[in-house]
């Protein structure tokens, strides 16, 4: 019977040695023993898994993020209020908090009010600035005359914004309308804030109450935070300092809504959407990715301690020719180079009100 090339016939014995290559088969050497097969490394198995999660964890994240983009935009509240001015460096939002106060902080305006206005742009050259326009600052309404700021408002979000390029020379290209109640809520939606103040306040009108025996610095909740930057009466730098304590407490909602706090708690991402959206009032073009630039570009503005208001002549002008009570007054000499300064991104933090 024919045998097949290192096969033996069942019986037959096998004279080589165990340790002697199968001819035709691959040599072996004898003082080395057969490996085992080896498995994977352990770790490596766990860093396989953990970028499957981190793969499936942003991807949960980005559908959650589009929802969210796709729900703030349809539920924006808009108004006709861009003026079509022929376009100026750079980019400018408009902010505006609205006078829905339940009856707090009255003043001789007649109609709807502004508690705050405020001027963010943001130069080509990158720099970022927010400017608070008092809202008892003295300007020159088109087709009005000279007046409060907040008489502009009155008029409505587009004389309101003609009336800011026009003392600004900047064109405003997007307008942010923020009800001041809703201040309120969109605390409450980030888990409180903190905010400081270095004395201890009863204030009626505001309803601000602040005991300094707990601390200058506070976490506060939204019914707190709304009273603490309402508060003018009781600050002896009145609106220019109540303007100070609005852009605390919007800076420090927007670094709370940054925070991992939020970032990672689809309750708060609600409340917050909700709270926005009921609140905000943008104009016709916005966008939720302008919006989002918007909240970059006022995070920048504070981070870079370029905030604050043009330089101020007079806290308490009465015009003669105009009975509306006092008034804040810009200097005439500085205040179109300061404005000059934002639109080319040359300001620095000594160019803003001093006190």
């Amino acid at each position: 019977m024919p045998v097949r090339r290192g096969t033996y016939p069942v019986g037959s014995q096998s004279t080589q040695s165990p340790h002697e290559p199968v001819p035709g088969g691959p040599e072996l050497n004898p003082e080395q023993p057969r490996q085992p097969k080896r498995s994977r490394p352990r770790w490596r198995r766990i860093l396989g898994w953990t970028v499957v999660v981190i793969v499936v964890v942003l991807a949960l994240i980005a559908a959650r993020v589009a929802w969210l983009w796709n729900d703030v935009s349809s539920q924006l509240h808009r108004v006709d209020a861009l003026s079509g001015a022929t376009d100026t460096p750079g980019e400018t939002w408009l902010i505006v908090g609205s006078d829905a106060r339940g009856g707090a902080v009255q003043d001789e305006t007649e109609g709807a009010r502004a508690d705050s206005v405020m001027l963010l742009h943001k130069a080509e050259n990158g720099q970022t600035s927010l400017t608070s326009l008092p809202r008892d600052t003295f300007v020159d309404i088109p087709e009005l005359g000279e007046n409060k700021i907040n008489a502009a408002y009155t008029g409505g979000p587009k004389l309101l914004v003609q009336t800011v390029e026009k003392l600004s020379g900047l064109t405003v290209d997007h307008y942010v309308e923020v009800g001041m109640t809703g201040v309120s809520q969109m605390v409450d939606a980030v888990g409180g804030v903190d905010v400081c103040w270095p004395y201890s306040v009863v204030d009626e009108d505001s309803g601000m109450v602040w005991d300094v025996s707990q601390g200058e610095c506070q976490t506060v909740d939204g019914t707190k935070a709304l009273a603490y930057s309402r508060m003018r009466k009781s600050d002896p730098t009145g609106d220019v300092g109540r303007g100070q304590r609005q852009r605390a407490v919007i800076s420090a909602v927007v670094s709370k809504a940054a925070s991992p706090s939020t970032i990672f708690s689809f309750s708060r991402q609600d409340a917050l959407v909700d709270a926005g959206t009921d609140v905000l009032t943008v104009d016709q073009s916005a966008s939720t990715m302008s919006i989002a630039q918007m909240v970059l570009a006022f995070r920048s503005a504070s981070g870079s301690g370029l905030t604050g208001a043009p330089p101020i002549e007079d806290t308490a002008y009465s015009p003669e020719d105009a009975d509306i009570g006092e008034t804040v007054l810009l200097r005439d000499t500085t205040a179109p180079d300061f404005f000059a300064k934002v639109r080319d991104g040359k300001l620095t933090a000594a160019d803003f009100n001093q006190f």
